[in-house]
């Protein structure tokens, strides 16, 4: 079995390497059936934990969450990429707290997003976030995976330009890797990814 330092390390070595496919679990068997069917690594689903449980997307506790984790990470030896949703907190410092609390629980990624539950954060603040989330994984472990996820697309009359405006300002803050879901045209998915691609490679050679 793998320790936490060598599943971080491979998790950030596949995303260095290129394209890998991720499959979302949401409890013990379905961690263990899809690392039988050979996947390099798992992420959680903040949805998919909810149902499991008989609540809905964003009802369970941060508690609740750390213990899901924690099964996940007994139930592999691959590495667990963690849906913590927007931390837990509202605050850079209370985001700040709770991602040192999934860390301890062995997770080799966590993606941190900028939608409250009922809103999105303002720019400023979802920035100041993601540079907490960073400050407290370099303090911890540094080879842990920061994904900035940017909710964009859920929100009626969000642009396209909007969305990559956030997407480099959450690389500049620190992320490893950007999560745009909802986006569906290409044209769009190409501006985002040549938008990033190169705040990406300038943080990572600083």
């Amino acid at each position: 079995m793998p320790t936490t330092s060598e599943k971080r390390a491979d998790f950030r070595a596949m995303h260095d390497a290129g394209f890998f496919v991720i499959p979302n679990v949401w409890d013990a068997g379905s961690a263990v059936r899809l690392t039988k069917l050979g996947f390099k690594a798992l992420a959680s689903t903040s949805a998919g934990a909810a149902w499991a449980a008989g609540k809905e997307d964003g009802d369970l506790s941060r508690d609740e969450v750390l213990a899901h984790l924690r099964l996940l990470v007994d139930s592999t030896h691959l590495p667990i990429n963690a849906d913590f949703e927007n931390g837990f907190a509202d605050d850079p410092g209370g985001v700040a707290a709770n991602v040192a609390m999934a860390l301890d629980t062995g997770i080799a990624g966590i993606s941190i997003e900028d939608w409250s539950g009922s809103e999105m954060y303002e720019v400023s603040i979802a920035v100041e976030r993601i540079a907490a989330a960073r400050a407290v994984i370099d303090a911890i472990d540094p080879s842990v995976m920061l994904i900035g996820r940017n909710e964009n697309f859920r929100v009626p009359g969000m642009t396209t330009a909007e969305s990559i405006a956030r997407a480099v300002a959450y690389a500049d803050a620190g992320a490893d890797c950007l999560f745009v879901p909802f986006i569906s045209d290409l044209v769009a998915v190409r501006e985002l990814v040549a938008a990033v691609a190169s705040t990406l490679i300038s943080c990572r050679s600083l």
